[in-house]
């Protein structure tokens, strides 16, 4: 790689500039040297080590094989499975839509993330797209204790690679709206190096989330329960996400996205007896039934929902939900809390929430009479403004927030001591509800076809 390359690098905040051009130098020279390279010869005294690290290579790749169905055809693109597992082994320069040619030019730019087994770079492909390269942690702790225990870097790094490939099938069975697309991959020579391409997304900060507005926070939700409701039936069967932590997931344009599919899982547990279904987790423990086929019934998919109620729903449901939606709110949490209900009936109160959120159902309280203190001002904006902060606001320095219609919005103005007008644009929120701009007072009213003011009438203008 050259120095311009490794000069462009900036320290993230989990490694240093040194370590992720090392990774990235190991990245293209699998890219340009593909089919190239011989093995040394093993000696005596490594010959032991380097069979029981076979042995363990063919035991990760044969955990990969069910997740795989080549030959079946159940959508245009998913031809690609009858080659995938050959390019995953044996090594390949493709992986549709994009391979090891789209590398060939990449800007990286900054370290996304590291873990135990994976390094994430953010990167920029030669026509300008930005993308998330997943490759192996040489400094990873997986990636050490390996190469401890077997003296071999290289057969280490096909080991330690098996996580990738399976995440490469995953990513390519278990396709949704809230599951990162993968864009391609890129293997070098007999599987040795695995660089998984991804849609670039934003690592999810819960304290960000936190102060956001409810209607961001319960997007959020309402698109995690979509992903688990798919996973509940998806190809592969019930899926449970065993390493379920919002780092598991970005945010892409909005959107909630599971990132980390190494770690899911499709096994049913067996049981003999109720009491072999057990969910354990740090403050409460639940029983499930044990079928008559021997399985514990629904067990993945309340592990899901149970995750989803402690890490998400906990922080960022209940805190200023609508008045007109808390007694739906507090059923799901108490639902979800207690294991009460499956996934469909879950779904099925989000997007009930989601109806009377939209269609302003929630507001049937609001006196018909809140608008008549107000003239309105139709086709005109305001200038010279002072503002006032609210608390949670689409602005920070101002007070935006989301409304159904002109009359919430004077119910809000009303409710604010500082607020004297409000004005309405075209620019909505996700859920289709316009932003309304509360203020204190303004100088001037000006044109603009795209906004109207509300003024109450005790207010000189």
């Amino acid at each position: 790689m050259s120095a311009a390359v490794g000069k462009s690098l900036r320290a993230g905040a989990v490694l240093s500039v040194a370590v992720l051009s090392v990774l990235v130098c190991l990245l293209l020279g699998s890219v340009h040297q593909l089919g190239g390279g011989g093995r040394e010869d093993l000696d005596e005294e490594l010959a032991s080590l380097r069979a029981a690290l076979s042995d363990q290579l063919a035991q990760r790749r044969q955990e990969i094989l069910p997740l795989l169905s080549p030959g079946r055809v159940e959508e245009p693109s998913s031809a690609w499975d009858s080659h995938l597992w050959g390019e995953l082994t044996r090594g390949a320069a493709g992986g549709a839509p994009l391979g090891c040619g789209a590398l060939r030019d990449m800007r990286p730019l900054e370290v996304l993330g590291s873990g135990y087994t994976k390094l994430v770079v953010k990167v920029t492909l030669a026509g300008g797209e930005p993308v998330a390269l997943k490759m192996v942690n040489e400094h990873g702790i997986d990636m050490g204790k390996c190469v401890e225990g077997f003296k071999d870097p290289r057969g280490c790094r096909q080991l330690v690679s098996c996580k990738l490939c399976k995440e490469v099938v995953l990513l390519h069975r278990l396709r949704h709206p809230n599951v990162i697309e993968l864009r391609g991959h890129c293997v070098g020579d007999s599987g040795g190096q695995v660089t998984v391409i991804l849609e670039q997304g934003n690592p999810l900060q819960m304290l960000q989330l936190l102060q956001s507005p409810w209607e961001d926070r319960f997007r959020v939700c309402l698109d995690l329960v979509r992903l688990l409701h798919f996973l509940s039936r998806s190809p592969l069967g019930s899926v449970a996400l065993l390493d379920f932590q919002p780092r598991q997931f970005v945010m892409v344009s909005g959107e909630l996205k599971l990132t980390d599919l190494d770690d899911a899982s499709a096994t049913a547990t067996p049981c003999d007896r109720d009491a072999d279904c057990s969910l354990q987790f740090p403050h409460r423990n639940f029983t499930l039934t044990c079928s008559a086929r021997g399985v514990c019934e629904g067990l993945n998919e309340k592990m899901n929902i149970y995750n989803a109620y402690r890490y998400f729903f906990t922080y960022l449901l209940p805190h200023q939900a609508p008045p007109g939606l808390t007694h739906l709110v507090e059923r799901i949490m108490n639902a979800t809390g207690e294991l009460k209900a499956d996934i469909n009936e879950t779904l099925d109160a989000f997007e009930h929430i989601l109806h009377l959120y939209q269609s302003g159902l929630h507001l049937d309280k609001l006196p018909p009479s809140v608008l008549r203190d107000y003239n309105v001002m139709r086709g005109m904006t305001t200038s010279g403004n002072t503002d006032y902060r609210c608390w949670p606001s689409y602005s920070q320095q101002g007070c935006v927030l989301s409304v159904h219609s002109a009359k919430e919005a004077a119910h809000i103005c009303n409710s604010h001591s500082q607020c004297t007008s409000f004005s309405l644009t075209g620019q909505k929120t996700w859920t289709g509800r316009p932003l309304a701009t509360f203020r204190s007072s303004f100088s001037l009213l000006v044109p603009d076809e795209t906004s109207e003011v509300y003024v109450k009438k005790s207010t000189a203008v």
